[in-house]
């Protein structure tokens, strides 16, 4: 592996390009299957028909919430479980990402089920809990009710939901010079981490990440066995360089901030919804758990719509962040090769069509990226 001389594979791009259009043909048709099975449950009368069950076992509004959520996105997940597969599994392979094993597949889908449930019920029970102490300005309550549970959870994540996927360990004394570098570098932007670990993305793909995860006290860099194995130590730095351009830039709380300014136009909208629901459907009332489907629909077609939006105010936040670690290490050589060899190990394309960027990427494309390393910025 000489040192920063990579270039761009052209076949690997050529299956890159594929890829991608194959992924975006499959998102299509996951949002055609969820638009239409969420409006099934409204037309058919299957909502208020559960609700209905529901309350012939408990008159508890946190049951009914809580039962209503599972059965109604247990159901969803069955019927969409040979795309996940076909997604998550069967394509991977085919195009010669994944590592992983069928039972390896299926053990992070139950995983990855358990942990959404239990955190999209916790919303839903926060969001109808308002619903129905204040349901005049609940949209405003809930919107900061979950600004505070996002906060948690992102400090919270690294250390009680990142373990249950992946097993993270300190760099051994193999890799000190790395850590201290990497720890040297933090300090140099004024950040303190907890410290430096590795995680064994190998076991599920031959694709190479590296983050700055947490807040405060649980703040650490975090990178994947894929990138430690793949990429020289300057590469890696200017990878994290970039991680520490986001922090310095301060995007982890202004993207929080973004965030639950885009939610509170989206519960607004929900809370339009849910009266013409009433209305319409004849449900009982704001807070009746058989209109939950059309909050899902409202907030699914709100995050349509703004998804542009939010990527293109992502897209100018990594910019920043390049421009810093060119900045931070002065070694746009370093940073182009890094960049090179993400494309071609991640399988990422390169230069996507304008309105593919503009619409689905949240970072600028990989081309005009290495370009500007090159340049120096």
């Amino acid at each position: 592996m000489g040192e920063n001389t990579i270039t761009l594979d052209a076949q690997r791009q050529q299956k890159a390009k594929q890829y991608a259009r194959i992924s975006r043909r499959l998102l299509l048709v996951d949002l055609a299957i969820t638009g239409v099975y969420t409006l099934a449950w409204l037309l058919f009368g299957w909502s208020a028909g559960l609700r209905d069950v529901l309350l012939t076992f408990t008159g508890s509004s946190w049951l009914l919430v809580a039962g209503f959520a599972v059965v109604f996105g247990g159901v969803y997940s069955l019927i969409n479980l040979p795309l996940a597969y076909y997604e998550g599994f069967v394509l991977p392979h085919r195009f010669g990402q994944s590592t992983q094993t069928v039972r390896g597949w299926v053990v992070d889908q139950i995983k990855g089920a358990v942990v959404t449930g239990l955190l999209g019920v916790l919303l839903l029970e926060i969001i109808y809990a308002v619903l129905r102490v204040v349901p005049q300005t609940w949209w405003l309550w809930a919107g900061f009710a979950l600004l505070f549970f996002n906060v948690v959870l992102t400090s919270l994540a690294p250390i009680l939901l990142f373990p249950l996927f992946n097993k993270f360990v300190p760099l051994g004394d193999e890799r000190k010079e790395l850590s201290e570098r990497l720890i040297a570098l933090a300090e140099r932007a004024g950040t303190r981490v907890e410290g430096v670990y590795m995680f064994d993305m190998s076991r599920r793909t031959r694709s190479a990440n590296a983050a700055l995860t947490g807040l405060g006290r649980t703040r650490r860099i975090i990178l994947g066995d894929t990138l430690l194995n793949e990429f020289t130590v300057e590469e890696i730095e200017t990878i994290m360089a970039h991680e520490l351009g986001h922090q310095v830039n301060r995007d982890i709380p202004l993207g929080i901030a973004v965030g639950s300014v885009l939610t509170l136009g989206g519960l607004y909208l929900a809370s339009l919804g849910l009266r013409w629901g009433v209305t319409y459907f004849g449900f009982e009332s704001l807070a009746d758990v058989a209109a939950i489907p059309i909050f899902v629909l409202v907030m699914g077609l709100y995050a349509l719509i703004t998804t542009p939006l939010s990527n293109t105010y992502s897209r100018w936040r990594e910019r920043m962040a390049d421009r810093y670690a060119l900045r931070l290490t002065g070694n746009g050589k370093a940073y182009a090769a890094a960049l090179t060899r993400l494309a071609n190990q991640n399988l990422a394309e390169v230069d996507p069509e304008l309105w593919v960027e503009f619409l689905l990427h949240s970072h600028p494309a990989l081309h005009r990226r290495i370009a500007m390393a090159q340049e120096g910025g």
